[in-house]
C-alpha cells in the first residue's frame, strides 16, 4: 500500500472480495466505477488494488438483503452478472483478450483479417473474397447521395443496399464458404466507408490508400480496427447476438450491431467527443475544462467501468498519437487530473481522426468496420449454440383490472 500506515489485515485482495460478494472480477470494478465501493491501491503494483474487509463485508449484506426480482434484473442489464457463455472475448483485470490472446499484443502485428479468423474460428480468408463483393448498379450516385447525410446515420442504410447474404451455404458447416461470406459482408461495409469497392490487400491498406495515408497512417489504422474488433457483450454485439439467435442471417445481425452502434452512449460517442473538442481553444484548454465540470459539464469519452486503471484500448493508440500531437494529449492529461477518469477508446478514435486528418466522421467508420468482426463472431456463436435469447420482463406496471 502507498500509505505505511495502514493495516494491511483490513484489506483483501480483488479475487477475494468477488468471490466474497459472489460477482466477477468485471462486476467487482463496476461497483468502484459506480461508487458503492472503494479500491484501494498495492504499494509497488499501480495495476493492483485491493479492499477493504469491512466495506466489502457491508456491500454483501445489502446485496443480500436487496435481491428482489426486479434488483436482480436491473443489476445484470447495468454492468452487472454475465448473462450468457461465449468463448471470443475475455475482460479480466483491466485487460482485453481475444481467445485468450492480447488484444494489445495482437494490435502490434496482426491484421483485422487475421484477428477475424481467429474471432470466428474459422480458416483465413484473402483479399479475394472481399474483392468479390457485388456493388449494386448506380453505386458512385447512391454513395454521393447518402454522403450529404451525417455517416453515423448512413451507414446502416448503405449496408443494406451494398450487401447481399454473403453466407451461401452458411448452415451446412462447409467453413471456407462461410468465411468468404462473412469476408464479402465487411467488403460491402468497406464500400459504404469509402465509397469503393474493395481488392486484394488487407482492410487497413485499403483504407489507407483511399484517405491519402503512409504507411505510419496505416499501421495506425490497422492497430485501431484491430483493437475494435470486439468487446465482450457491449449493447452492439448483444443486439447482433439477438438478431442472430431467431435464425436471421448474418446481414441481418450486422444491420442490427449498427444500429445500435450508432447512439450516443456507444459508437455515436465519438460525435460528442467531436462536438465538444471543436469547441475548445487549444491555448486554453485546462481552463475551459475547469470551467465545464464546474458547470456540471465533462468532456466525454473518458471513464470506463470494465477499465479502473484506465482503457487499455485507448492507451495503445494514444501511445502513439499524444506524442506527435499535442493537444490530445492535453485534453487527456487534463481531464485525468480533474476528474480521475482516463480516456476510454471512443476518445483515442477521435483523436487518431484529427492527428492523421482523416474525413470527419471516420473515427466512427473505423470503430463499425473493426466491429463488425465481433458482430460476425458473436452471432456465429449464438447460431452454434441454437439458442434463441428471449428473457424475461420484470413487471412494474397498474395490476390488471
Amino acid at each position: 500500500m502507498k500509505n505505511q500506515h495502514i493495516d494491511r489485515s483490513r484489506f483483501i485482495s480483488a479475487a477475494q472480495a468477488a468471490d466474497q460478494l459472489g460477482v466477477s472480477r468485471a462486476t467487482l470494478y463496476a461497483y468502484v466505477s459506480r461508487g458503492l465501493l472503494r479500491a484501494h491501491p498495492v504499494e509497488g503494483d499501480s495495476r493492483r488494488h485491493c479492499y477493504a474487509r469491512d466495506d466489502v463485508a457491508e456491500l454483501a449484506g445489502k446485496r443480500r438483503r436487496g435481491r428482489k426480482p426486479v434488483d436482480i434484473a436491473k443489476s445484470t442489464l447495468d454492468w452487472g452478472m454475465p448473462v450468457l457463455e461465449s468463448g471470443i472475448t475475455l475482460i479480466r483485470d483491466g485487460q482485453l483478450y481475444y481467445r485468450g490472446k492480447s488484444a494489445v499484443d495482437l494490435a502490434d502485428q496482426a491484421s483485422l483479417e487475421e484477428v477475424a479468423s481467429l474471432l470466428w474460428d474459422l480458416p483465413c480468408f484473402d483479399g479475394a473474397d472481399i474483392s468479390a463483393t457485388v456493388l449494386p448498379d448506380g453505386w458512385a450516385q447512391l454513395k454521393t447521395h447518402y454522403g450529404k447525410i451525417p455517416v453515423i446515420e448512413a451507414l446502416l442504410p448503405l449496408f443494406a443496399i451494398a450487401s447481399e447474404d454473403g453466407e451461401t451455404g452458411i448452415w451446412q458447416r462447409d467453413e471456407t464458404r462461410l468465411a468468404a461470406g462473412a469476408a464479402r459482408l465487411l467488403g460491402a461495409l468497406f464500400a459504404c466507408v469509402t465509397g469503393q469497392g474493395g481488392d486484394r490487400h488487407p482492410l487497413h491498406m485499403q483504407l489507407a490508400r483511399a484517405w491519402g495515408l503512409d504507411a505510419i497512417g496505416a499501421d495506425l489504422v490497422r492497430r485501431a480496427l484491430v483493437l475494435c474488433a470486439d468487446h465482450e457483450l457491449n449493447a452492439s454485439s448483444f443486439t447482433a447476438r439477438c438478431v442472430a439467435s431467431t435464425e436471421a442471417s448474418l446481414r441481418m445481425a450486422i444491420m442490427g450491431g449498427l444500429a445500435a452502434l450508432s447512439g450516443g452512449l456507444h459508437g455515436g460517442m465519438t460525435e460528442r467527443i467531436e462536438t465538444a473538442w471543436q469547441a475548445l481553444e487549444p491555448r486554453q484548454i485546462a481552463q475551459q475544462l475547469r470551467r465545464q465540470l464546474a458547470a456540471g459539464m465533462e468532456f466525454p469519452g473518458f471513464g470506463h467501468p470494465l477499465y479502473p486503471a484506465g482503457d487499455v484500448r485507448a492507451k495503445a493508440l494514444l501511445d502513439l498519437i499524444e506524442p506527435e500531437f499535442h493537444m490530445a494529449g492535453d485534453i487527456a492529461e487534463t481531464m485525468t487530473e480533474l476528474t480521475g477518469k482516463a480516456p476510454g477508446i471512443d476518445f483515442a478514435l477521435v483523436a487518431m481522426r484529427r492527428y492523421l486528418t482523416l474525413p470527419e466522421g471516420a473515427a466512427f467508420c473505423v470503430f463499425a468496420l473493426g466491429r463488425a468482426v465481433g458482430w460476425i463472431a458473436h452471432a456465429l456463436e449464438q447460431r452454434r449454440q441454437g439458442q434463441l435469447i428471449r428473457p424475461r420482463a420484470v413487471y412494474v406496471g397498474p395490476e390488471p383490472q
